[in-house]
């Protein structure tokens, strides 16, 4: 039974070399002359000015989600054009609920002004 398990160890093991290998090729052969302007804290360029743990505002958060949102919705939007012929008159309805699900929502967003930066 034991031999069942030979293969997943195999392909685990080869994926930890793959890896752990150029890592560690990396830290032997790469070059190591850190100076003080390499390591210091930078933060877009100049030092941080704040504690690390401060509040950011909701609203980066909230577009944050609607761009993954909508990322997401081109995701759908490319293999459903390739298979658009195959799937038929049902794939179009369905794909159209889903974009008319999202554009009623990304106008509700609008409306309670989720979009506006004043």
């Amino acid at each position: 039974m034991l031999e069942n398990y030979v293969p997943i160890l195999v392909f685990l093991g080869i994926g930890a070399m793959v890896g752990f290998i150029p890592i560690a090729l990396g830290r032997v052969m790469g070059p190591n002359n850190p100076d003080g302007e390499k390591l210091s804290p930078y933060e877009c360029g100049f030092e941080a000015f704040e504690d690390s743990r401060m509040k950011f505002d909701v609203r980066y958060y909230l577009v944050a989600i609607l761009f993954i949102i909508f990322d997401l919705e081109i995701a759908f939007l490319f293999p459903w054009a390739v298979v658009l012929e195959d799937i038929g008159l049902f794939g179009f309805a369905s794909m159209m609920v889903f974009l008319a699900i999202l554009v009623v929502g990304f106008i509700y967003e609008w409306v309670k002004g989720a979009l506006e930066w004043e």
